[in-house]
């Protein structure tokens, strides 16, 4: 009777890991293919390439932070 609880256990467990894995992989390929999408509609239709988002990105934080400075203030 143990061995079947075990059995039925480990059944559950396995099905709960994989149903959760299915749903990680389908996130993360259909965030992938609208990544490259927004990628591609960047390059085709403004003509922005790799490097200049690239830099965009790295620059972000500080486009955020001089943004909120402006919003807030700086103490005056």
């Amino acid at each position: 009777m143990t061995q079947l609880i075990l059995f039925l256990g480990a059944i559950l467990i396995s099905w709960l890991v994989f149903t959760w894995l299915i749903k990680v992989v389908k996130t993360t390929v259909s965030t992938a293919v609208m990544l490259a999408a927004l990628v591609m509609l960047l390059q085709i239709g403004f003509g922005i390439d790799t490097p200049m988002l690239a830099e965009a990105i790295v620059a972000l934080p500080q486009v955020l932070g001089d943004l909120a400075a402006s919003i807030f203030g700086s103490g005056s």
